[in-house]
């Protein structure tokens, strides 16, 4: 006589029948007081697309990794193409993230250093780790403000899509890139993000970029967020500039004169 469960699937029959277990029970996204998904919390990428947002072998450096743009490809006019074949070959210098710079928008939201969501009913406040930097997005229903404006990290202003976040970004300036990899954008860079959490600990971002000068036409870029869950966790400092500054003090100590 055979013990036990004749088949594994009687084993995973009971399991979804049984209530409380499974992905029922950890699928559940939290809420906030006014019934919104609560994206509160600390997160991070697991992803390379800071160093390149498409397809790339190793390098010196650079992990190997798999794309983050859809289709794997960028529509860049030609002149455009040839840009960034420029800023790839000097990329160890010439990436404005290389001299201590913020490195905008959306590649502050994939670089390799977590940051942290405060919500409210009329704002959603993101904190970085890199640089300090600080996104403000205003859920309250007012307009950009008129420009023309050239910030580090863009004007947001997001709306509720029933259990989406859509954030709609403007007014950038041009002396920010995509990646390490050199994909660049003019100041006309304009940004759709929408964010779904797809269960308490993940966060389905995806966002559409569109800029005339730069791209024949919009593409899109889609990637996990993931909840930094350690009990002590908690956004550390990693201020680039001063860090580049006390490299070089160091150097001219240690410089025979």
């Amino acid at each position: 006589m055979r013990h036990g469960f004749s088949s594994p699937l009687l084993v995973i029959a009971l399991l979804v029948a049984t209530p409380g277990t499974g992905a029922a029970q950890t699928s559940a996204i939290p809420r906030m007081p006014d019934g919104r998904p609560n994206l509160q919390g600390i997160w991070q990428v697991l992803n390379t697309a800071a160093w390149d947002i498409q397809d790339h072998s190793a390098r010196l450096g650079v992990p190997a990794g798999q794309g983050v743009v859809e289709g794997n490809d960028i529509p860049y006019q030609r002149w455009a193409l040839e840009r960034k074949q420029a800023n790839f070959a000097g990329r160890t210098t010439a990436d404005p993230e290389t001299r201590g710079l913020l490195p905008g928008v959306p590649r502050i939201m994939y670089m390799p250093f977590p940051f942290q969501v405060f919500q409210t009913p009329t704002h959603v406040a993101m904190t970085f780790e890199y640089a300090q930097g600080v996104r403000i997005v205003y859920t309250n229903g007012t307009p950009h403000p008129r420009g023309p404006i050239e910030w580090w990290l863009g004007d947001s202003r997001g709306r509720w899509d029933g259990d989406t976040l859509v954030i709609d970004v403007v007014h950038f300036t041009d002396q920010t890139w995509l990646d390490r990899a050199g994909n660049f954008h003019s100041e006309a860079l304009h940004l759709v993000e929408r964010y779904a959490m797809t269960g308490p600990d993940h966060i389905d971002y995806e966002v559409t970029v569109e800029d005339p000068q730069v791209f024949t036409r919009a593409w899109k870029m889609r990637m996990l967020l993931y909840r930094r869950k350690e009990p002590n966790v908690r956004l550390l400092d990693y201020s680039p500039g001063h860090l580049m500054e006390e490299e070089q003090a160091d150097r001219e100590r240690r410089t025979p004169k």
